[in-house]
């Protein structure tokens, strides 16, 4: 049941983050994440910075929205020769992953104290880990927290569940594209291949269709996140963009139909929910069906028929 719908906003200054805000409240969002490229930095230790971060929480929790933000765990990060993990072909950095930080040195430590201050300083509701701990081993000798190759997926995968368990204990919700639900997270990806938010817009929304349907058959609809790309993604230009919503309100409508209808949250991802009265009533139409269904919506699906399109 725990299924918040969020919206993705795509830059971090304060006016972005409580139009996102005031939107959300008004249509019946319930979160916030600050996203990914939005110039978010959740292990910042500048305490101007977290002064106005903090503000502009506070202001998202007296509208009623809770509020987070995006961080690059280790996953395709580069810390630095004496942190990254060490290939056992080689005995250099790299790995079949691509370079990755080793979550068991001593870079870890660092980064997992300044994400809590972060936390603790600014009241986060909500963090988005990108690239957590996803397999990688390491052969060195020298770092802090595993002793050799042999005990490095363990104790990386540890230091890893460790920190989803303590955000689990806080009461803070972890968005993650990897399955670690036993260990407190609560959504991983639905399912979907990510430049396929740069075809053009009728077909991401027939395959965003078909990826539902797929995902749903191992995971609850609440344990999964979708995507739309209210700004241009990874490209496909003006044919795969939403903006201007109310240009596009037709696609947008299947989106947020297909999403809601099936009890599914979306990475609504731009600046705006809504660009003018046309579009907000439309995005509010679909927030209230959910509501209004939240406890049937969220619960298992009987899958009948996979979409192809063609009626």
């Amino acid at each position: 049941t725990e299924n918040p719908i969020l919206m993705h906003v795509r830059s971090s200054d304060s006016e972005s983050i409580r139009r996102a805000v005031d939107q959300c409240a008004e249509a019946g969002f319930e979160m916030v994440i600050i996203t990914f490229w939005s110039g978010f930095d959740v292990e910042s230790e500048d305490p101007a910075y977290l002064a106005r971060m903090k503000a502009d929480f506070d202001y998202a929790h007296a509208r009623g929205i809770e509020i987070g933000g995006y961080t690059l765990m280790c996953a395709s990060r580069d810390v630095g020769p004496e942190n990254n993990c060490i290939s056992q072909e080689t005995g250099k950095p790299g790995s079949k992953f691509g370079q990755s930080a080793c979550l068991a040195s001593e870079w870890a430590d660092g980064y997992f104290r300044r994400v809590w201050r972060f936390i603790e300083a600014t009241g986060l509701d909500v963090i988005e880990t990108d690239g957590p701990y996803h397999g990688d081993v390491c052969a060195s000798t020298k770092h802090k927290h595993h002793r050799g190759l042999a005990d490095s997926q363990r104790r990386q995968w540890k230091a890893c569940a460790d920190f989803y368990g303590e955000c689990r204990r806080r009461g803070i919700y972890v968005n993650t594209p990897d399955w670690y639900y036993l260990r407190g997270s609560n959504k991983c990806a639905m399912g979907y291949r990510e430049d396929n938010w740069s075809l053009p817009r009728e077909r991401q929304i027939v395959i965003a269709r078909q990826n539902i349907f797929d995902g749903t058959f191992e995971k609850t609809p609440s344990m999964g996140w979708m995507f739309v790309p209210l700004v241009e993604y990874h490209g496909g230009g003006a044919a795969a963009t939403l903006e201007p919503l109310s240009e596009h309100l037709r696609e947008y409508e299947w989106h947020l139909a297909q999403n809601f209808g099936s009890g599914v949250q979306a990475c609504y991802r731009g600046p705006r929910l809504f660009d003018s009265d046309a579009t907000k009533a439309v995005v509010k139409r679909w927030v209230d069906f959910y509501k209004k269904h939240r406890e049937i919506l969220d619960s298992d699906i009987i899958h009948v028929r996979r979409a192809d399109g063609r009626s």
